[in-house]
């Protein structure tokens, strides 16, 4: 383990991709020591399950890192739950990050669980001992009406067993830290890591922050307008601005930073590079 903690997020191929990608993609972070990989999760169709299901045993039976599959709820029944729960304990996976998942306008939810909060509830009634991560917004859920609703909503979902938050991208340290205050003031004491997504690609960026509802401060956006059609420099740019970011949050004392690779190793690797030495090996792990 580190201190701070440390993680990566992956994503399974597209499925029309050869399923063999995703080992260009782990073998490809070697040297990266995360404490542990989270696996992404689509919208809910069975393919998805299994193909999560897939990566997190390969991750942890041939890497041997610990691993969190993701699960998003209001595509499951209680039967597709409990399947999905049966496959992950099958994989060895270390934890479930629950959450509501995005919208499919070609699918109609079932209307079982409706909130990340019931899917966390009914995780830890059926299997009390698996840990259950959850997501948050610093800069508050997109739909929800206000911070203070954000804020319950989120309380909601530790009360019911999540024990690990794990936030969205963030492009401004400073919303972060407003997030942190209004979250333990609110009693939310959980360990909270700081979401990271390095930017590869201007019109990535623009597309996740607006579904995210972030802010583009003033230095990412005149990153984005001098390099926007030089993607090598944006490149190079996005590994110096995550570095930064990194840096000042582990410098502020957080609980940890997740990166999200978007399944790009060399860039994981580069900023891994930069910040190794400010993530201190706890005797646990030795």
């Amino acid at each position: 383990m580190h201190s701070p903690m440390f993680s990566l997020e992956v994503f399974p191929p597209k499925r029309n991709a050869p399923v063999g990608t995703i080992y260009d993609t782990l073998d490809g972070l070697e040297g990266v020591d995360p404490d542990f990989i989270s696996v992404t999760y689509g919208t809910g169709h069975s393919a998805d399950r299994t193909a999560t299901a897939r990566i997190a045993r390969t991750i942890h039976s041939e890497y041997a890192i610990p691993v969190v599959a993701h699960l998003t709820a209001q595509y499951l029944d209680y039967r597709q739950a409990e399947e999905s729960l049966t496959m992950y304990r099958q994989a060895g996976v270390a934890g479930v990050l629950a959450l509501r998942g995005d919208r499919n306008p070609d699918q109609e939810p079932t209307g079982v669980f409706a909130h990340a909060s019931d899917l966390v509830s009914y995780i830890s009634q059926i299997d009390p001992d698996l840990t259950v991560y959850g997501a948050c917004y610093p800069e508050c859920h997109p739909e929800s009406p206000s911070r203070q609703e954000d804020i319950r909503c989120l309380k909601l979902k530790v009360d019911a067993g999540v024990s690990h938050l794990i936030s969205q991208l963030f492009y401004d340290n400073e919303d972060f830290f407003r997030f942190l205050d209004i979250t333990r003031k609110a009693g939310i004491t959980v360990p909270i890591e700081a979401g990271i997504m390095p930017v590869t690609n201007a019109e990535q960026v623009r597309r996740m922050v607006r579904i995210c509802s972030s802010r583009v401060p003033r230095t990412l956006n005149a990153m984005l307008e001098r390099w926007s059609d030089d993607p090598r420099a944006l490149k190079e740019a996005g590994v110096i601005y995550a570095s930064e970011q990194i840096a000042d949050l582990v410098a502020h004392g957080v609980d940890g930073v997740h990166l999200y690779t978007m399944n790009h190793p060399v860039i994981t690797r580069r900023i891994w590079s930069n910040i190794q030495p400010l993530f201190t090996t706890t005797e646990s792990a030795q």
